[in-house]
């Protein structure tokens, strides 16, 4: 798997092809995100759920965290809120931070598995 699981990442249907660019753009903006305890970014780690792109090109992105307790909780999603914003044509921006399903190691990426040594 060279991917996280990817819970719901996804255009809605009919989506333009530039709607899937903008969503391409914004995976790639997610992945310079980091959880300061965790040197792997928060893609890879399989903290994003949902990416949506909608024809007015507002973004959806559903998160979690990797515990509750996570001293990261408001400074991670805002930080990939404000990292969404910044990219050229994008709409609104809306973070949802979910806890269903719970993030598990299962979620990482391989890469993500690897780099931390959960195998």
């Amino acid at each position: 798997m060279s991917a996280p699981e990817e819970i719901g990442l996804n255009t809605p249907a009919g989506g333009a092809a530039g709607h899937e660019e903008l969503r391409d753009q914004v995976i790639e903006t997610i992945k310079t995100v980091f959880d300061p305890e965790i040197p792997v970014n928060i893609y890879e780690l399989g903290l994003i759920y949902k990416v949506e792109v909608n024809e007015a090109r507002d973004v959806q992105i559903d998160m979690t965290l990797t515990s509750p307790n996570c001293p990261a909780a408001q400074s991670m999603p805002a930080e990939v809120e404000q990292k969404t914003r910044s990219i050229a044509g994008v709409g609104e921006v809306t973070i949802d931070v979910v806890w269903d399903p719970p993030w598990g190691p299962e979620h990482m990426s391989e890469a993500a598995r690897l780099e931390l040594g959960v195998m």
